[in-house]
Parts: structure tokens; C-alpha cells; sequence
């Protein structure tokens, strides 16, 4: 079911946002707001990777945001370990009404929230009364801090260091080649990350152009991931070759090409030339089954497969 999120007209007279916020602020405020993971209580789990697709932006430019929306708008904030996002605001825009289903909601998804900060984080903002007692009780802080200051600098330590350890990562491996500059086999972040994004292209084309859906955002999200999550050590190559084998059989569902893709892992095919070995060794389809498929680079390929087709069925 579609959830609808509405923002009040007042967010455009914020003084953060009419004096501090440039455009692309405002753009990716409104994303933060209102994107298919918001929840009724201002937390929400997202990855910096699910952004960067939906909002067409690079990883680093996402990146580059949150860090300006946590250390200097200091309007959210972020664990990159559970991958919760929280809205300082939210409380005080959202949440004025505190009927028995509200609040049964409102129990509900704060039982789910695994960083508890978070939710103390939101609390401050929240001007009804016993909405804010609701939230203070999944909290503890009596029992963890003994006063907000200290509450405050031992979140910020925290949430700082955790964001930092993937600069401090890139720094390290640059300390690395300026040590070892002859190490010239080794891929760098830049070209790692540049790679990556020419993967992704190349499989969102090929999706778009061979009529799996153009609009179908959550699909395409889900067999991206395949990219990162599994242990393929081809994973743009093999996803193409699932979805050409979909395209042959006139399959074009994403279940379709993950049941391939999950065949292929159980039996440890983890390139694309132990998937061919393991198709000459297999019986032949019937060769009466033909049919033509595009590729991103225009160059059209025969359907001929002797991969048993309904492997991939669910």
C-alpha cells in the first residue's frame, strides 16, 4: 500500500530553510521528509546507497549532504551501523494528535527503532505531552547519562566517528599508495566507485530497454543489490546473462530473474564461464525457441540457451 506524506506550507517560511538551505537543500529535505521509508515517528531505516539511486546523485554527493544536514543545519541524524535516519523536527510538525490508533502507530514503530538515542533525539522537539512521554519511555536516559550535556557530547563522539570511518578509510588507502607507489595494479576508490556506477547504468538500461518495467523503481532496486550482496565474482555479468535468459523465455519479472540468479549461487556457478560450462553439460532446450534481445550497446543477441528455463520460476 502507497503511503502519503504531506509538508505543511509553514516548512517553506523555516528561517533554516529561507535563509540557510541552498536549493539543493531544500531538494534533498523534501526527499528526507517524504520518501517511501518515512514512518510516523520521524525514524526510519535508509541506506545512503537507496538515496543516491532515488535521488539520481552520486554516493559522495549523498554523502557530502547528510554530513551538511547532521553538523551544520544539525537537523537530522544518522547510524550508518543500523542505518537509521532521525528528524529532529518531526515531532513538532507531524505529531498534534494523540488518538488511540495514533499512538497505537506511533508504539508500535518506536518498538522497532534499534537506536534508542534516536528516539530521545526526536522526543526534544515533541510539544504534545503525552505523545513526548511515549517516546521518553523507550529512552532510559536517567540510567545512562547523568545529565543532557553529557548526553549530548557522548551522541555526538559517537555518531562523528562512526561518519568518519569511511574518510578515514580513503585516507588510509591513499597513505598506502603514496608509501608503495609502484603497487599500480592496485584499483583505486575513485576508479572502484566509477566501475560501479557504470555497472549500475549498464543494468538499468538493459531493464529499461527490454521491457521489465521502466517505472518498476522497487524491482530494479532489488536486483541492483545482487551487485554487492552476492557472491558472484561476475555480478554485472551474471545478472545480464539472468535477465537475457528472462528476456529468451519471455519472462520479464524480477522473481524470474532472481530464481536464476539463486540457482546459479546454490550450485557455486560464480562466473559467467562456469554458468556456460554448466549449460554444455546440461540437455539443450528445443532450438525452435528463438528470439532477439538489445543490449545497452545496441548489439542484438540470439536467445539460444541450454539452461533448463524453468529453473528460475518461483
Amino acid at each position: 500500500m502507497a503511503k502519503y506524506r504531506m509538508v505543511r506550507s509553514d516548512f517553506w517560511k523555516c528561517p533554516i530553510v529561507l535563509e540557510e538551505m541552498t536549493p539543493e537543500d531544500k531538494y534533498f529535505y523534501l526527499y528526507l521528509l517524504t520518501n517511501s521509508n518515512t514512518t510516523q515517528i520521524g525514524i526510519y531505516k535508509i541506506t545512503k546507497k537507496q538515496m543516491a539511486f532515488d535521488l539520481g546523485y552520486s554516493i559522495e554527493g549523498v554523502h557530502a549532504l547528510m554530513e551538511r544536514f547532521i553538523n551544520h543545519h544539525q537537523v537530522i541524524r544518522y547510524n550508518p551501523e543500523t542505518r537509521e535516519l532521525a528528524i529532529k523536527n518531526w515531532g513538532k510538525e507531524n505529531l498534534h494528535k494523540a488518538g488511540k490508533p495514533v499512538m497505537d502507530c506511533i508504539l508500535t514503530e518506536l518498538k522497532d527503532v534499534e537506536d534508542h538515542l534516536l528516539i530521545q533525539y526526536v522526543a526534544e522537539t515533541i510539544q504534545k505531552q503525552d505523545i513526548r512521554s511515549l517516546y521518553e519511555s523507550f529512552c532510559g536516559t536517567k540510567e545512562i547519562f547523568s545529565d543532557k550535556n553529557e548526553m549530548v557530547q557522548d551522541e555526538t563522539d559517537t555518531y562523528i566517528e562512526q561518519e568518519n570511518r569511511e574518510l578515514n578509510d580513503v585516507l588510509a588507502f591513499d597513505e598506502q599508495e603514496e608509501q608503495h607507489p609502484n603497487s599500480k595494479n592496485k584499483p583505486t576508490i575513485e576508479n572502484t566507485f566509477q566501475t560501479n556506477q557504470e555497472n549500475v547504468k549498464e543494468i538499468i538500461e538493459f531493464w529499461d530497454s527490454n521491457g521489465f518495467g521502466f517505472n518498476n523503481l522497487n524491482a530494479k532496486q532489488q536486483l541492483l543489490s545482487w551487485l554487492d550482496d552476492s557472491s558472484f565474482l561476475q555480478p554485472k555479468d551474471v545478472i545480464l546473462k539472468a535477465l537475457i535468459i528472462a528476456c529468451a523465455s519471455n519472462k520479464r519479472r524480477l522473481n524470474y530473474v532472481v530464481g536464476i540468479l539463486k540457482n546459479w549461487k546454490n550450485e557455486s556457478l560464480l562466473t559467467v564461464e562456469e554458468i556456460d560450462s554448466y549449460q554444455e553439460n546440461q540437455k539443450p532446450v528445443s532450438k525452435n525457441s528463438q528470439s532477439t534481445v538489445s543490449v545497452p550497446g545496441g548489439r542484438p543477441i540470439p536467445g539460444k540457451f541450454v539452461l533448463d528455463l524453468t529453473d528460475g520460476e518461483e
